[in-house]
């Protein structure tokens, strides 16, 4: 379970820094198997693996555990399983709602977006009567070293909580470098931030050369929907342990009996 003080952090920021959640072995075999995927071209399929089009120099690659069995172990990973558990609360289990890569190259960033203000049930943060009740958790998994320049992640602590709009909101920024109140969350490869996704966040560009590389794995309740519709495979469901199906499909698609 998550420390007194890790839910005091997250309660206060809305995030944490997990480090060291994935070994350096298990790292290699999430890379190479991606590697094999980066010919894909915008909105071309692989089985059952997806690249989504318009994201300019980063690549986005949908369905991550149809890749193979070791994306498929992120699934109910004991680094952040508990804090999963304990931050969407309640018992009836969790449901993975997206599982993307995003690989990017010098130049890109990712917009600031979310916030408390925006009052979503689907990415909403909420405590109540000792329990945590969020709508959306994330984590995200670095596979490589992001530092200054590679273009790290950025939040806005404590706005998961906020009632007004950031005023560069409606200015358009395109990046977090010089949004006031913005942090960077540096990440040795393996590290993982967990955070509630209406906490406002983006990145910074990446200004060196060569990749920034991160997995990102949205959890929320049991009764969540795919954001984009995306099922998972029958071959998926069926190779699954018992635990991970629950998180992947955790209400199986009721038909009548042939």
């Amino acid at each position: 379970m998550p420390t007194p003080l890790e839910e005091y952090l997250f309660d206060l920021h809305g995030y944490l820094h997990l480090e060291g959640a994935v070994g350096s072995a298990h790292l290699a075999e999430l890379n190479a198997l991606l590697d094999t995927y980066l010919d894909l071209e915008p909105d071309q399929w692989r089985g059952w693996v997806y690249r989504h089009p318009g994201r300019g120099q980063t690549h986005h690659l949908h369905n991550l555990f149809e890749i193979g069995e070791p994306f498929e172990r992120l699934i109910d990973h004991p680094s952040w399983l508990a804090h999963l558990n304990r931050f969407v609360g309640g018992d009836d289990g969790l449901f993975i709602d997206e599982s993307f890569a995003d690989i990017r190259s010098a130049g890109a960033a990712t917009r600031i977006h979310s916030g408390a203000h925006k009052r979503r049930i689907r990415t909403q943060f909420r405590y109540h009567d000792g329990q945590f009740r969020c709508g959306q958790i994330n984590i995200l998994l670095a596979l490589d070293d992001i530092g200054p320049g590679d273009g790290p992640t950025m939040v806005i602590p404590g706005s998961h909580k906020s009632n007004l709009l950031h005023p560069v909101f409606a200015e358009g920024a395109e990046s977090l470098d010089e949004v006031p109140a913005a942090v960077e969350l540096p990440l040795k490869a393996g590290d993982a931030a967990c955070f509630v996704d209406c906490m406002a966040h983006g990145s910074a560009r990446r200004t060196n050369p060569g990749q920034r590389r991160v997995l990102i794995i949205r959890y929320g309740p049991h009764w969540g929907n795919d954001r984009y519709g995306f099922q998972p495979s029958p071959e998926l469901i069926a190779r699954l342990t018992p635990a991970r199906r629950k998180i992947v499909q955790p209400l199986p698609p009721k038909v009548p009996p042939s």
